[in-house]
């Protein structure tokens, strides 16, 4: 993992972790979405990994939707990634290794009908006055969070949203009047950007949120960008979201191929 260079401003992550996820409803029945697994380990597990391996490790998790479910993994982590041993006789257990996952996970129950600005601006507390960077519960990318953070630096606005292009749902032709001249399987879409999520924020961008009724990609986001405030960092590189089953296959082939892009330690 990279340690952060001396002098370097560590900010805290917080992650959208409380919707319902209702288009995967065959695993969020059971489970919140942040927490269906992506090989062994849950998406959120995955998403968190890669802010950790630019030693960026202090996260607020803004729960709702089976909050109990994230709680007890992350309180429970450490016991059950490390090596113990116990006591039958009176329940008393040793701990003889301990995981090397040093992060600190704050969780906090931003409601279950809360939208996305609304959860945010319930964790204004916990952000405190820093710069702080946001992300959703659902999305993987090779994100370079160091070149993200130094864009925003460069250009002093409330808030700098990751600019994608999602790899196409169906195969796309190529054609020359009415000649196909190629055809490409799913392949990654050359115009129209979105919004793919790893956020760096100001703290006044929460001035923006009203209430708990608000959508972060609504109002709020529409006033700052109204106000000239938003940029985007371009992101050429890999990302998917995990909406559907069939995306969730796609990561999970990834991570079967020894393929997945998140994955891969930085230098």
């Amino acid at each position: 993992m990279r340690a952060l260079d001396a002098g370097e401003i560590v900010v805290k992550t917080v992650i959208l972790a409380g919707g319902f996820g209702t288009r995967l409803a065959e695993y969020t029945d059971v489970i919140p979405k942040p927490m269906v697994p992506v090989g062994d380990k849950p998406i959120l597990w995955h998403i968190m990994n890669r802010y950790a391996q630019f030693g960026h490790k202090d996260f607020v998790l803004a729960l709702g939707y089976k909050a109990h479910v994230i709680r007890d993994y992350f309180v429970n982590f450490s016991r059950l990634n490390s090596d113990v041993t116990v006591d039958m006789a009176t329940g008393a257990f040793a701990t003889l290794s301990r995981s090397p996952i040093d992060w600190n996970v704050t969780m906090i129950d931003t409601g279950g009908e809360t939208m996305t600005g609304g959860r945010v601006k319930r964790l204004a507390e916990h952000i405190g006055d820093a710069p702080f960077m946001l992300t959703y519960g659902d999305g993987l990318a090779d994100i370079d969070v160091d070149a993200l953070l130094a864009f925003h630096k460069s250009h002093g606005k409330m808030l700098t949203m990751t600019a994608v292009r999602p790899v196409a749902r169906f195969g796309e032709l190529v054609l020359t009047d009415d000649a196909v001249q190629a055809f490409e399987e799913k392949p990654q879409l050359t115009k129209g950007w979105i919004n793919g999520g790893f956020m760096v924020v100001e703290p006044a961008f929460l001035d923006l949120i009203d209430g708990d009724e608000n959508m972060l990609e609504r109002e709020p986001m529409d006033r700052a960008v109204a106000m000239g405030e938003v940029m985007a960092y371009q992101h050429d590189g890999f990302w998917q979201c995990m909406d559907t089953k069939r995306d969730l296959d796609v990561l999970n082939g990834l991570i079967e191929d020894g393929a997945a892009p998140w994955l891969r330690t930085t230098t």
